[in-house]
């Protein structure tokens, strides 16, 4: 059974930055597509992004997309989201998970307590 924890998540202003980390209790992210999903008060769980085994591929939501970048550190078994411009409707809690492919974004194992995201305006 893998474990997910990911962090970084604060309060921050309108316009701002943050950047999250997903770290894993055993080394298997390199054996995976990776994702970050985030579910924002009262609503369901959104894909936000995905990245390839090697990082040479992403993919992102629509409403993200030249904002927030994914990237992975397959040697520390790290995946991460750097958030800029940040946008009140991107408060949320974000979870990070291995995933079945870059576009269906399946999660594979299961959710870690996510990190809370909150953007004032």
């Amino acid at each position: 059974q893998v474990q997910l924890e990911e962090s970084g998540g604060r309060l921050v202003q309108a316009g701002g930055s943050l950047r999250l980390s997903c770290a894993a209790s055993r080394r298997v992210f390199s054996y995976y597509v990776m994702g970050w999903f985030r579910q924002a008060p009262g609503k369901g769980r959104e894909f936000v992004a995905t990245i390839n085994l090697s990082g040479s591929s992403t993919n992102y939501v629509d409403s993200v997309k030249g904002r927030f970048t994914i990237s992975r550190d397959n040697a520390e078994n790290m995946v991460y989201l750097q958030m800029n411009s940040l946008k009140p409707e991107d408060t949320a809690v974000y979870y990070c998970n291995a995933v079945s492919g870059m576009a269906t974004a399946a999660p594979l194992f299961s959710w870690g307590q996510g990190t809370t995201v909150t953007v004032s305006s």
